[in-house]
């Protein structure tokens, strides 16, 4: 049994049962939304979760193919139409139309979907299909009676003419009767416009369901006939000749007899309707269960609830585990809530959580009382994927100031009285959840009797977690088998909450940092920490640095997380290139051989010519002469095509001046034969110099200016291309256009995307801050002209949150 008894309106479950009684489509279902309580029974709560999470399925693979309005509650007419001789008036038939319409829709529906892909849900449609076969009863009996009440009834809910031939016969009599009457009185009705017995704007009109003229009062014994009615003033009488008596007497008996054969229709069909009651009685209990079902799946998609894995034990391993309201109340104000991850297993079973006021620790408690009580309901929970949650048998919450001024308890007595029940009923499969554990009394007396208390429930085996700013209890949880402790995460340097739970260790109170933040006299602080002791002190200030290291040692973390995926990157583009390279060297080096092989070939067919040719002249001196000249000037021709050039060594011609950006330079060497380059980059004393395709760094005192060969100056600036090598090395990951102008903007990102597709990057950050979005609109507007582009999406919120887009390429 948990504990105490309003825990559920305590934890907050009772405005989410209101919201998911809310999202119901009928009455019935609300009313199952009405009874949600927690339940203590593991395969009755897995049914129930797993019918959500199929329902969950359902929608969004089948939204709108089901009903969603019209979910008329027809309960309230099985009793009376069980007995005999009672029947539904019309306007009752109209509900009865459209709810057995809709009713036999979702059957139909909910009984054609795969059972195999969802079997609990296909299970609740066919228990019930099953008992209809044992009765011997189907739910396609409604079609006809659907059918029968659209040939009845018009759209209106009006009963047709066409009900029966005997209606149509009367209403058409009734109607010639009615037109002979009109004729009549309107034949009467001028002649008093004529005698001036009535004013114009008078015209026909009834009276006790009688068809009447209306005459001056002074005027009524001008007609012979019957006043029927009179007006208010008693200057106005409504009268009924007396020839169209007669008529009005005809058209009464009609009218009865109307009503006579519209109830013998009513009649019948209600008689026809009144063996299906118990059938239809079962279909509403079953159509309200699905309209549960449903809106607990609109909730679990509205607050991105999901099925984690179950264990029928005591345990909690959550990852992403959000507080649905406080989500809620944050989402309408613009905020995130931060999620957090909680771990209570048999090896460490109550958390003690410590750390500063408003940093998070109540809604710790908060969140594991509500989303263990919201599944235990048959609720999905919100965590992310790979958390399982546990089963308890009970969950024990001390939460809050429970004066009771009846009994004369104050909070402190009120506290004890919970815990005095906690020792006595608390057990393996409890879940205890204690906020503020300790405090309302003389605080070492206070401290001494929670580590008591504590002690006592880890030895009963009992799982939870409690929050305190006692020193004592964090020593216990580290030395306590079943304890361990928890701290909310506090910024050291702005002294703020980032309500991040850390495990494993304690955390300070930080009041002296707090008290100093908020401006109180560094007098008076300094003479609290002489009077709270060293030991203290220096226990609260290891804290502290422990946590500003942590907080330090994160953030380097980050940093070289990054700047390793960032050299990754670069060796992958690296060996990319570096296979092109020796790719392109095979191609070369194969084409280079082909072309002289073929330039051997061709020699030795010319100089074969040759001798053929001084053969065949007899070797004439003259004639010997000009093959010779043909052959050499084939050899030049060849070589001059085919031969390599061999670079020459350019000569250095040293100037005096200052090295600059731009300056040719000659390493310094003994032998005066040192290379030569170009000055790229100036670095204080040193110069970045390219020397060929590479680029190095060298001292100042070992370069000396030369004159640029010309030569080599051509070559370079005929093969400069794009040098891959330099847009590797001065590419970042990140690009920040903050501050700049949109024109600006439009130049820079335009480069720095040409580049990261040039170098094929898979991922870059663009930092354009928040501000008023106008820089991030741009942005992303450009960034659509990108086929290449994959995702572009906001950094998380811990890392800058919409004011950094990371682009992820194909």
């Amino acid at each position: 049994m948990n504990y105490p008894e309003n825990i559920a309106e305590k934890l907050g479950f009772h405005q989410i049962k209101e919201h998911i009684q809310a999202a119901c489509l009928s009455p019935m279902g609300a009313e199952y939304a009405a009874k949600m309580k927690f339940s203590t029974r593991f395969p009755v709560v897995k049914q129930w979760v797993e019918q959500v999470h199929e329902m969950k399925q359902i929608m969004a693979e089948h939204g709108g193919e089901w009903p969603q309005q019209d979910y008329f509650d027809l309960r309230p007419w099985f009793a009376p139409l069980t007995l005999e001789g009672h029947y539904l008036a019309p306007e009752e038939w109209r509900d009865w139309h459209r709810g057995l319409d809709i009713l036999y829709q979702v059957i139909r529906f909910f009984a054609n979907i795969d059972s195999v892909k969802y079997p609990e849900i296909a299970k609740i449609t066919q228990n019930y299909l099953n008992k209809e076969e044992e009765q011997g009863s189907n739910f396609r009996q409604i079609i006809p009676i659907v059918q029968e009440l659209d040939r009845v009834f018009d759209i209106n809910g009006q009963i047709k003419e066409t009900a029966s031939a005997a209606l149509g016969d009367l209403r058409r009599k009734r109607f010639a009767e009615e037109q002979n009457l009109r004729k009549k009185l309107d034949s009467y009705i001028q002649q008093a416009y004529k005698e001036g017995w009535v004013s114009k704007d008078f015209s026909l009109t009834l009276r006790n369901g009688r068809m009447v003229i209306p005459l001056a009062a002074e005027h009524k014994r001008k007609i012979k006939g019957f006043v029927q009615d009179e007006s208010d003033t008693g200057k106005t009488v409504y009268l009924e000749p007396a020839d169209a008596l007669v008529l009005n007497n005809e058209i009464k008996s009609l009218e009865s007899a109307e009503r006579r054969e519209i109830i013998q229709i009513l009649s019948r069909l209600s008689d026809r309707v009144r063996p299906m009651v118990p059938m239809l009685t079962a279909w509403y209990q079953w159509l309200g269960i699905i309209d549960f079902v449903r809106a607990k799946a609109v909730w679990a998609i509205e607050h991105d609830a999901i099925l984690p894995h179950l264990k029928s034990i005591p345990w909690v391993d959550w990852k992403g585990a959000r507080h649905p309201i406080l989500e809620e109340s944050l989402a309408k104000i613009g905020k995130k809530i931060k999620a957090l991850d909680i771990t209570l297993d048999d090896q460490k079973r109550i958390m003690v959580v410590s750390g500063p006021n408003a940093g998070g620790k109540s809604v710790t408690l908060s969140t594991i009382g509500l989303l263990q009580y919201l599944f235990q309901a048959g609720c999905l929970v919100p965590l992310t994927e790979g958390s399982t949650m546990g089963f308890f048998d009970q969950i024990f919450l001390d939460m809050g100031d429970e004066q009771n001024l009846e009994n004369e308890l104050s909070t402190y007595s009120s506290h004890l009285s919970n815990m005095r029940y906690f020792l006595a009923h608390a057990q393996e499969k409890t879940l205890l959840l204690v906020d503020e554990f300790g405090t309302g009394t003389e605080p070492s007396l206070g401290g001494a009797i929670a580590e008591s208390i504590l002690e006592k429930l880890a030895d009963k085996g009992a799982y939870g977690a409690i929050n305190t700013h006692f020193g004592n209890l964090k020593s216990l949880a580290d030395r306590k088998q079943g304890l361990f402790n928890a701290a909310m995460r506090y910024d050291t340097t702005h002294l703020e909450p980032q309500f991040i739970l850390d495990m494993g260790k304690p955390g300070s109170s930080f009041a002296f940092e707090i008290a100093q933040k908020i401006g109180l006299p560094n007098q008076i602080i300094e003479n609290a920490r002489k009077k709270l002791g060293k030991n203290q002190v220096d226990f609260d200030k290891l804290l502290m640095e422990t946590e500003t290291e942590k907080q330090i040692w994160e953030a380097k973390n980050t940093s070289l997380a990054v700047q390793l995926a960032q050299a990754e990157s670069i060796k992958e583009q690296y060996a990319s290139l570096k296979s092109h390279l020796e790719e392109e060297q095979k191609r070369l080096l194969n084409q280079a051989k082909a072309e002289a092989k073929q330039l051997v070939k061709d020699a030795n067919q010319k100089i074969e010519q040759t001798i053929r040719e001084i053969k065949e002249k007899s070797a004439e001196k003259e004639v010997t002469k000009e093959i010779r000249k043909g052959l050499n000037e084939f050899s030049e021709k060849k070589l001059k095509v085919q031969a390599p050039v061999t670079p020459s060594t350019p000569q250095k011609a040293t100037i005096n001046g200052p090295i600059a950006v731009g300056s040719w330079v000659a390493i310094k060497q003994a032998d005066g034969e040192g290379a030569i380059g170009e000055v790229m980059e100036m670095k204080g004393k040193d110069a970045v110099v390219a020397l060929g395709g590479i680029r190095t760094t060298i001292k100042l005192n070992r370069l000396e200016q030369v004159k640029a060969p010309k030569a080599e100056k051509s070559a370079r600036s005929a093969m400069r291309g794009i040098d891959m090598n330099d847009r590797m090395a001065h590419f970042g990951l990140t690009l920040d256009v903050r501050g700049k102008r949109g024109e600006e903007v439009y130049v820079i990102l335009d480069q720095y995307m040409n580049d990261a597709l040039l170098l094929g990057v898979p991922e870059v950050r663009i930092l354009h801050g928040k501000g008023d979005g106008i820089l991030r609109n741009l942005v992303k507007e450009q960034l659509k002209r990108y086929r290449e582009i994959k995702l572009v999406q906001d950094e998380h919120a811990d890392r800058g949150g919409a004011g950094i887009s990371i682009v992820t390429f194909k």
